[in-house]
């Protein structure tokens, strides 16, 4: 308890990003709307939360519907709590209508909660006949951002009141002195029962928060752990979340490079909307697990290319006959095409490329029989990266942009490699490059934030990152 405290205190001392990123992770900034919304569908309830909600409420059940926290047979249904207004003046409540949410955040200290509601309530009159009442009554909770012991954000319930306001008579007659008791009464139960309530609803947006953390699979090459980097920041518009990804290998080994030099200069977030930032680090990182797991290697022979495209020594000593000796024509070939550096990518003036630095050994294929080296090429492939956001993932799909190859060794005789960049070109794009798409189908996994959902987010490239925002 003593830790938590320690935190929250700490928090008074942060002051929010003022648009640089620091270290290398991902930052997520959730607009305070955002937040609303999730403790708005916490009380609806639905399909999204159903999971997550657990013990807090049964299956297709809201916090308002039938067996949940405000419905029948719950906290405050027939047979709960309120039963003791029944005591009192023969009341029970029959219906609480859905709150209206209302949230603000209080920098440096976490968020101003109020649920405004009506709750029914029916009875026997004392002067029979049916009573009826509506109550209209204001939740006010202060709510501070914190972080739990797993090391999530957290919003802990730190002061709740209840404000009633008009009570409306609408059937039935009640005298006024019996009024005041079910008024005094109200206004002394309340608090005990609207305010779990609120401990309830914050319990359902923990997990949610507690989600932006975890293990995420890269496919069969590896997996993303998100970790926070620092504690979080609290602006009057966003929470702000610096998630550091460590991506680690199948073997659990932690792939690591070298982190930028400089900052990332984040853009300013609009209002209404939540954004997340994603570091140049991740995408080099990414590229670099699939080097060393060997997913960018592979051989290629005419089984793999249209049959429009050349890959025999015929074809071959039409462009650089020196180098072929004195094999026969019509004889196949074989391009192993290695991959022993990290790509390099390149996030700037809206565009994002990827370099992969090569070595392509091209030999005489013999289906059944030994391979016969004759040269081997230094290469760098320039590959144009198409960016689109899905609801979790950012997915990336390659072109080829340009080829460039040297010469390196060759078994014959020396010759100008830039002469066959052209018919390489065609062969990396035929057959290299869907191979590539495919090992990276796996995309680059985004911190779950709140359950937003990524998928018609604008996509910006800024220097070095790529930013995506989302309207709340």
């Amino acid at each position: 308890m003593l830790g938590m405290w320690s935190l929250l205190l700490l928090w008074g001392l942060v002051t929010p990003c003022q648009g640089l990123l620091e270290t290398v992770g991902t930052l997520a900034r959730i607009d305070q709307d955002e937040l609303g919304k999730a403790i708005q569908n916490s009380l609806v309830g639905g399909p999204i939360l159903q999971n997550v909600l657990g013990t807090v409420t049964s299956v297709n059940q809201g916090l308002l519907g039938s067996g949940g926290l405000l419905g029948g047979g719950g906290l405050l249904g027939y047979g709960g709590v309120f039963g003791v207004v029944e005591e009192l003046s023969g009341l029970k409540v029959d219906e609480v209508t859905l709150p209206k949410v209302s949230v603000k955040l209080l920098p440096g200290f976490g968020v101003q909660l109020n649920l405004h509601t009506k709750v029914g309530l029916h009875g026997s009159g004392p002067l029979g006949g049916l009573l009826q009442l509506a109550a209209e009554v204001n939740v006010s909770s202060r709510v501070a951002l914190g972080v739990s012991a797993r090391g999530t954000p957290i919003l802990i319930l730190k002061r709740c009141s209840t404000l009633l306001g008009h009570i409306s008579l609408l059937t039935g007659l009640l005298p006024a002195p019996l009024f005041g008791v079910v008024e005094q009464t109200l206004f002394k139960v309340l608090p005990e029962l609207l305010c779990p309530v609120v401990d309830s609803v914050l319990g359902v947006v923990n997990e949610l928060l507690g989600a932006v953390l975890g293990l995420v699979p890269l496919g069969a090459v590896g997996s993303v752990e998100f970790t926070l980097a620092t504690l979080p920041l609290i602006s009057n518009q966003y929470i702000e979340l610096d998630v550091n990804p460590i991506v680690k290998s199948v073997a659990g080994d932690i792939i690591d490079f070298p982190k930028p030099r400089k900052p990332v200069k984040v853009p300013p977030k609009e209002d209404h909307t939540s954004q997340v930032t994603v570091p140049l680090f991740l995408f080099n990182t990414m590229f670099g697990l699939l080097q060393t797991s060997g997913a960018l290697d592979l051989d290629i022979t005419s089984e793999l290319v249209p049959s429009n495209v050349p890959l025999t020594t015929t074809d071959l000593a039409a462009l650089v006959p020196e180098a072929l000796r004195k094999l026969p024509p019509g004889q196949q070939l074989l391009l192993s095409l290695r991959v022993k550096e990290a790509p390099t990518v390149t996030l700037q003036n809206h565009k994002a490329t990827v370099s992969i630095p090569t070595t392509i050994h091209v030999l005489s294929y013999f289906p059944q029989g030994a391979h016969e080296a004759l040269f081997q090429l230094n290469g760098v492939m320039t590959l144009n990266a198409q960016l689109a956001p899905s609801a979790t993932k950012l997915h990336i799909s390659l072109s080829l942009e340009r080829l460039s190859v040297q010469l390196a060794s060759s078994s014959a005789h020396t010759f100008d490699a830039s002469h066959l960049e052209e018919w390489l070109s065609n062969v990396v794009r035929l057959a290299y490059v869907p191979k590539l798409n495919v090992s990276l189908d796996v995309g680059i996994p985004l911190p779950k934030v709140l359950n937003v959902n990524f998928a018609n987010a604008a996509l910006a490239i800024i220097e070095n990152a790529v930013v995506l925002t989302v309207p709340s």
